[in-house]
């Protein structure tokens, strides 16, 4: 008689990381359920049309060994009239998730949170660490730093296992943004002000993502019920230098001009691109030992990361 395989619930599986973490899990001997908002006829999915603080999860937890949860709501264009809709789905929905797991006997529970509940940008001092005093920017960093500390106080009162991971900037086939925003421009051979910037920042190869996840839930910390890790590619580089390995990776010849960081800073600001400014122009570095300590290692190069991105979306 076969080994009954451990059951993963997935949400936002058919998002851009959901739909590199799921097949990652496959193979690794997990039996995924997903968690969409639109079925898709695929096997093992539960749909889930809304994440909030009345959610029905009794199902799509039932049997459920550990959870992945990678849904949220990331951007909305009027951020400032949708307060709600962040707490509803990013705080007040993943705290009721998590609750639910943990009284339906989930044994591990994965919150993929950002970086950004460090802020923007380190400049002018030492990456970011775990331990760091938070100082969120935006409607979706705070939401997401909220949530962390409910599911630190969850943990508490809980045998379930909470890992939170700060991913910075994620890349990979189907990325959109400002990665699918820079292979565009590169694609079509657009000069590009930025090679008067100096800075140093992190980036995370999907499937990095994804073999951490896998790591975790197989490597579980016996001592603690809360932990959190910043996980990146180990090379973290500047914006320029960026661009020229995303150039490199399609074959293209980077094609790049300077503006003084001040002057393309001002031009953002008037242009009200705070976020594209401090995620272009400063520097966003991370310590990345707490993850390695682990006994993790990233899979794969950042330029290996760029060309499986690129072959894939050629494909």
């Amino acid at each position: 008689m076969s080994e009954k395989k451990p059951v993963v619930l997935v949400t936002g599986a058919s998002g851009f990381v959901g739909r590199h973490v799921v097949p990652s899990l496959a193979r690794e001997g997990w039996s995924v359920r997903r968690a969409v908002r639109t079925p898709e006829g695929i096997d093992d999915e539960v749909v889930i049309e809304t994440i909030g603080p009345d959610t029905d999860w009794q199902a799509a937890l039932d049997g459920v060994d550990a959870v992945v949860h990678l849904a949220a709501r990331v951007h909305h264009k009027n951020e400032e009239h949708a307060v709600q809709l962040y707490r509803n789905v990013n705080i007040a929905g993943t705290l009721h998730l998590a609750r639910c797991a943990a009284t339906a006997g989930v044994r591990q529970f994965i919150f993929v949170s950002t970086v950004l509940v460090h802020g923007r940008s380190n400049e002018g001092r030492a990456p970011f660490g775990e331990n760091d005093i938070l100082t969120p920017r935006g409607l979706y960093g705070m939401s997401k730093a909220a949530a962390e500390a409910g599911l630190r106080t969850l943990a508490r009162d809980n045998d379930m296992k909470i890992s939170v991971i700060r991913p910075p900037l994620v890349y990979g086939a189907g990325a959109k943004g400002n990665f699918a925003l820079l292979t565009r421009a590169v694609a079509l051979g657009l000069p590009l002000p930025f090679a008067a910037i100096h800075n140093q920042r992190a980036f995370l190869a999907v499937q990095n993502l994804a073999s951490f996840i896998l790591h975790r839930l197989g490597h579980p910390d016996p001592a603690s019920n809360f932990e959190i890790f910043l996980v990146a590619d180990r090379e973290q580089v500047s914006t320029p230098e960026f661009v020229s390995r995303l150039a490199e990776a399609s074959g293209k010849r980077p094609r790049m001009f300077s503006v003084p960081p001040g002057v393309l800073g001002t031009l953002l600001g008037a242009m009200g691109r705070q976020d594209t400014h401090d995620s272009l122009i400063g520097s966003l570095e991370l310590d990345i030992s707490k993850a390695l300590a682990t006994g993790w290692q990233p899979q794969i190069s950042l330029d290996q990361g760029l060309r499986l991105a690129l072959s894939a979306q050629d494909a």
